[in-house]
């Protein structure tokens, strides 16, 4: 259980697709290091709405702002960095999270599935970039609160490194982000922008659910993990505090893995 504490006091973080699973958790664990939330969410006000009492269940905690944007929409991206801004004067970090699946065969996926997965995934996360960075250079160094010009991370998956049958529209969009990252920190490092990923391997959420409540679904998921153990949103969450805070200063253009060892291929384990 993380623990309240000021890593990210009096700064605005803005958390697309938190109005549940790891982007919930992510606007959760900042709410707790004092950051100034804005919750996002594509369709489920709800769901935003019951992040934003839970993290007003704090009692220190600063009243989130809620907004509704389609990420893969540059004037919805726009108004939600302008709205930000009017409510909380301006962007210190930014955390591109929100994701979809569209999974097919190659051979059956329709254009349409091939291209909403990129149109979310990865040009979602590059408008959000690109947003962020003009707003970073537009305010300049705010040294009282942080020793970066600003923060951007992009919450990617295991299957930016780890091919995968049968969701390949998904892996794409993955491994493209991976370069979209390094790109952004070999651009902009030289202005202390820090932009990294977080790529999570199996993470109990809803869009998993029915596998991991199904016991033989579970046990199978488990062959992939060598900690034997699936990962909950919080462990996304705490790491993501960390990125988002000084003490990863010189973390810049690079992907941590929070995935229980996923991404070290335990089919090899007994000589594959």
């Amino acid at each position: 259980m993380q623990k309240p504490n000021n890593r990210l006091e009096d700064q605005t973080c803005i958390i697309t697709g938190s109005s549940s699973g790891i982007g919930a958790a992510i606007a959760k664990s900042y709410a707790l290091e004092g950051g100034k939330v804005v919750i996002n969410y594509h369709s489920d006000k709800e769901g935003a709405e019951e992040v934003a009492h839970e993290i007003m269940k704090n009692s220190n905690a600063i009243k989130p702002l809620i907004i509704q944007c389609d990420v893969s929409k540059e004037e919805d991206v726009k108004t939600l960095f302008k709205k930000t801004i009017k409510e909380f004067g301006t962007v210190d970090v930014c955390v591109a999270n929100s994701g979809i699946q569209k999974d097919y065969p190659l051979h059956e996926m329709p254009l349409s599935a091939w291209q909403q997965v990129l149109d979310v995934n990865l040009t979602g996360q590059f408008l959000c970039a690109k947003e962020a960075l003009n707003e970073f250079m537009r305010r300049g160094m705010r040294p009282e609160v942080s020793n970066s010009l600003g923060k951007i991370i992009h919450v990617s998956s295991v299957h930016e490194e780890i091919p995968w049958a049968g969701h390949a529209n998904y892996a794409t969009s993955k491994g493209g982000l991976k370069m979209l990252m390094e790109s952004i920190c070999q651009s902009y490092a030289g202005k202390k922008v820090r932009c990294n990923s977080i790529a999570p391997g199996a993470i109990k959420t809803d869009i998993n659910k029915e596998v991991w409540e199904d016991e033989e679904g579970l046990k199978d998921i488990l062959k992939l993990i060598p900690y034997d153990k699936m990962g909950e949103p919080e462990d996304i969450g705490s790491v993501a505090s960390w990125l988002a805070s000084d003490e990863s200063e010189y973390v810049n253009g690079t992907t941590i893995f929070v995935d229980g060892g996923m991404s070290c291929y335990p089919g090899f384990t007994s000589n594959g």
